[in-house]
């Protein structure tokens, strides 16, 4: 045998081998396969939130944006993911009014703060997300719970995820 024919066949045994253990070795748990004890994100919903304090809640979110001279738009819904109130801050991006009012109605419609859809996606690799109807996965829509009960969501858009996301934090801060 030459020594090309033997090198050749070495190669192709190791090959052989490397593809065996291969297969034989299990794949990784998937972790969506976990069965949580507790249903997460279970807030009940409550009476929706009234246009005053919807009002309160934007009027708030503007205070934190205008401090930084960031321009957004803010949008509030109730606990049934209906627009109650709006407010375009002079020069906010057009393309962010739809997306502020998205990311209120994401809110609300998952109960839980849009991060958490943008991290399992980003961090998490929770691709599935993607699939579902009514999903925006950008920071910047927060719930608003009031007594342990869902009233309503805010949402932001025009800046930066984390921009909108501060401006959100202080206009949820209203409702406690």
């Amino acid at each position: 045998m030459r020594f090309q024919d033997l090198s050749l066949s070495l190669v192709a045994t190791g090959l052989c081998a490397s593809l065996c253990s291969q297969a034989q070795t299990p794949a990784p748990a998937n972790p969506l396969d976990a069965v949580p004890e507790n249903m997460p994100f279970d807030v009940p919903y409550g009476a929706p939130i009234s246009l005053e304090r919807a009002q309160a809640a934007i009027a708030a979110a503007v205070a934190e944006a205008k401090k930084h001279k960031w321009k957004l738009n803010v949008a509030v819904v109730d606990s049934g993911a209906n627009l109650v109130a709006f407010q375009r801050m002079d020069g906010a991006q057009l393309a962010s009014i739809a997306i502020s009012e998205h990311k209120a109605r994401t809110a609300a419609t998952f109960r839980r703060e849009t991060r958490v859809l943008e991290d399992g996606i980003q961090l998490k690799q929770n691709y599935y997300a993607l699939t579902l109807d009514g999903i925006i996965a950008s920071r910047g829509g927060i719930p608003l719970v009031e007594g342990g009960k869902l009233i309503g969501a805010i949402g932001c858009s025009g800046g930066t995820g984390s921009q909108d996301e501060v401006a959100c934090k202080a206009g949820a801060a209203t409702a406690k």
